[in-house]
């Protein structure tokens, strides 16, 4: 007879989401946590962390543009701690509100490190060195993703960092340079440029966020450009050092030398299974480093379920938190469909930029003819009012201009306007439904009528129909 009905390996987002679910439905499970805090990379290194840099980053970078106005200087040596102030009282709020729902729904935590013996079989080391061994019906693998470290970056996480430990900074530097062009490295560089650090971008692809569309990147580069960055894009990193004094140096393949005070390696992530000896419960990661599963996310071995980061994109908080509970419920036996396709992406840059359905270009490719409006947030009064002027909203629409497609936002609050987009895709509502609703005025979501309008114009020309 097993100890539980179901085991599930890592606390974060995935890890959380199924463990509840599974406790919801009355099975007995075990939620494994190595970390002595539970919530998992999300929580301690990655999406928490970040994004309160960010709103801190927003406010220093708001005070220093009005510092004149209001007669205050800014110190130049800002000491991280600072800018985080409230990270600590944030983690240590998710732990206890996480122990507290855990503990509510009756799921044995256990602190330790895991590792399989057999596919029923998880043996867990504590924290004092002590064994045990719990047997299982089935198991969920939610360990997250840990960064990538390329062999010519020697990450020390002193001068040269990853993405997990850039944080642990004492001072802001002078100079970064930050290696990709992904989410966490636009992320990253913009919000170091807006704390007032001399940030260069290199990545080997010509623009940052390859799977937005242009005039969304285009945005983004303009305004990290604007705050005094640099992007080097088509830039292939031969060797980086640190040069034992003060600096580190980045050779590019073209011979260019780039010197720095610090440097963050953001070169993606790989799935976290380091001590879990997954062949001994016959896994393996597939060509892509990660736990390759099915649609009902079940991986080659029939008890063994995973999800989040472990399994591969599109690797975001919000999508693993529906992959856990789907894993819970697929091995309980509840019918919960195909995972949803429309899944928004946030990127919590400088500005923000979000997109839920197809890019224009996507759109383009499998449609043929689209008519595309777009609203500048220069054209809507709450931007004129917040200040709030770079950014734009865009609708992509069918080649009769009534059905809607995907949107796209770069500006502030893009993160959570597009959740109004995301609910007209999933409704199947027509364009026409941002023009017939009444918006509060003023909002930045009236961006969403005057590109709605913009839509329609162009259908009116085209069918000779309003």
């Amino acid at each position: 007879m097993s100890d539980f009905d179901i085991v599930v390996i890592g606390s974060g987002p995935a890890g959380q989401k199924a463990a509840v679910q599974a406790a919801k439905a009355g099975k007995q499970v075990a939620l494994i946590e190595r970390d002595a805090l539970l919530g998992g990379a999300c929580v301690h290194r990655g999406t928490i962390p970040s994004k309160t840099l960010r709103e801190n980053a927003l406010r220093v970078n708001n005070m220093r543009k009005n510092a004149t106005l209001f007669q205050f200087k800014l110190s130049e040596d800002l000491e991280m701690a600072t800018l985080i102030d409230r990270l600590d009282d944030v983690m240590k709020s998710h732990d206890e509100y996480m122990r507290r729902q855990i503990d509510r729904n009756a799921i044995k935590r256990i602190h330790g490190r895991a590792r399989f013996l057999s596919p029923n079989e998880v043996e867990v080391t504590s924290v004092r060195g002590k064994k045990q061994v719990l047997n299982t019906d089935y198991v969920v693998i939610a360990t997250g993703s840990f960064p990538r470290k390329p062999e010519q970056v020697p990450i020390d996480h002193e001068n040269i960092f990853d993405s997990d430990s850039v944080l642990s900074m004492l001072y802001l530097p002078k100079s970064l340079a930050v290696l990709g062009g992904g989410v966490i490295a636009s992320e990253y560089a913009s919000i170091f440029q807006a704390l007032g650090v001399r940030v260069i971008m290199i990545d080997r692809y010509p623009r940052p966020l390859g799977f937005l569309d242009k005039d969304l990147t285009d945005n983004f580069v303009n305004a990290f450009q604007d705050m005094g960055g640099v992007w080097m894009g088509n830039s292939v990193v031969k060797k980086v050092c640190f040069d034992g004094v003060n600096d580190v140096i980045t050779e590019l393949e073209d011979g260019r030398t780039i010197i720095t005070q610090k440097l963050l390696c953001a070169a993606g992530r790989e799935a976290n299974v380091k001590d879990l000896d997954i062949d001994n419960a016959g896994l393996a990661l597939d060509e892509r480093g990660v736990i390759p599963v099915d649609g009902q996310l079940r991986t080659r071995v029939p008890n063994i379920f995973a999800a989040g980061d472990v399994i591969g994109p599109p690797s975001l908080a919000s999508a693993s938190m529906e992959q856990g509970r789907r894993a819970a419920c697929n091995v309980i036996g509840l019918e919960v469909g195909s995972m949803p396709e429309m899944i928004p992406v946030g990127i919590y840059g400088v500005p923000e930029l979000s997109s839920v359905g197809m890019t224009e270009q996507e759109a383009r490719k499998a449609h043929g003819q689209i008519i595309v409006g777009r609203a500048p947030f220069s054209e809507i009064a709450r931007g004129h009012i917040s200040g709030n002027q770079d950014g734009m909203l865009k609708l992509v629409c069918d080649a009769e201009g009534r059905r809607l497609l995907g949107v796209q936002i770069v500006g502030e609050e893009a993160t959570e306007l597009i959740h109004i987009g995301q609910m007209a895709l999933l409704s199947k509502s027509d364009v026409d439904i941002f023009v017939e609703s009444i918006f509060n005025f003023p909002t930045l979501a009236e961006a969403y009528r005057v590109a709605a309008l913009a839509v329609i114009g162009q259908r009116a020309r085209r069918n000779s129909v309003y």
